[in-house]
């Protein structure tokens, strides 16, 4: 005899609909994520055990097997002393450079994305809908159109190949996409606070830094991520705008694995190319949950 859905509850016996079995569709969409997690991972475990490998190891051509002698030389070889044409300073002077160009191009690009979105949404200044068409159109042409055009621009100016040219290139590129996701998230606030805090007195600058900055971590972390991911793992621009002492570590990391001098060391060549990719990987698995937070508060309206 089935006791009734409500004798149950009160019984405390389990509720909600009964477990399934394993359907046809099931196995099959488990075998798609099997698949794809091995098409993604199989190559980063090549890259690791092969960088824990000696050169000699490395030659007998399996690539799959464990290391028969674990060695982290080629990690220290990379950081410090590997070759990037002619200097063999490893890969940290490119750690360094990136980390100069990151920061600031990062904190520029997201204020003025997000000033920009908040008074594209609250304030209704007059052509603010022709401005962020213009922003979106800026976001799908193909950067390649304006790299000439820049050199050109940053040569009469007299930047260009420094510090300041790669931060301004990758603060003016960072701009679209990031204004569009601010807006769409201060788009989702209620009206009420905004008016609310006028009616209080507050400007453009305090109920800015006040009231929507307290509010917009989830946005923020987004942002964030995007700008670090985008800008670390940049080559185009840093081997065009950051002249060679500024060579970001991707560019580093190029003239590591095709240098021609001497032995090809794939050993450390694997070791500098998970140094390089260590930071967006950090950064993306450690606020994960506030990429997906602040993505699907942006995607409510807008």
């Amino acid at each position: 005899m089935t006791m009734p859905s409500s004798v149950a509850v009160a019984a405390g016996g389990p509720t909600g609909r009964k477990p399934q079995h394993l359907s046809p569709a099931r196995i099959g969409l488990y075998a798609f994520l099997v698949i794809a997690a091995l098409f993604f991972l199989l190559p980063l475990y090549v890259m690791i055990v092969t960088s824990l490998k000696s050169m000699p190891e490395i030659r007998q051509g399996n690539i799959f097997a464990f290391p028969q002698v674990w060695t982290g030389e080629a990690w220290v070889q990379a950081w410090s002393t590997a070759c990037t044409g002619l200097e063999c300073g490893g890969i940290s002077v490119g750690f360094w450079n990136s980390v100069k160009i990151l920061i600031p191009s990062m904190i520029l690009s997201i204020f003025i994305s997000s000033l920009t979105g908040y008074a594209l949404s609250f304030w209704r200044v007059k052509g603010a809908n022709v401005l962020f068409a213009v922003l979106l159109l800026g976001a799908f042409i193909p950067y390649q159109v304006f790299i000439y055009p820049l050199v050109l621009i940053y040569r009469g100016v007299g930047i260009y190949s420094t510090l300041p040219c790669i931060i301004i290139t990758h603060t003016v590129f960072g701009l679209p996409v990031l204004t569009l996701l601010f807006r769409n998230y201060y788009s989702s606030l209620p009206m009420e606070l905004f008016k609310a805090a006028r009616v209080d007195g507050a400007g453009l600058w305090q109920i800015f830094f006040r009231l929507m900055i307290p509010m917009s971590i989830p946005i923020l972390v987004v942002a964030a991520i995007l700008q670090v991911t985008g800008i670390w793992n940049d080559f185009l621009f840093g081997v065009v705008f950051a002249g060679r002492e500024n060579f970001p570590m991707t560019v580093q990391l190029n003239n590591i694995v095709n240098s021609t001098q001497g032995e090809k060391l794939y050993n450390v060549n694997m070791a500098a190319t998970i140094l390089t990719a260590l930071v967006p990987l950090i950064v993306y698995f450690g606020s994960g949950r506030w990429f997906v937070r602040g993505i699907t508060a942006g995607a409510v309206k807008g």
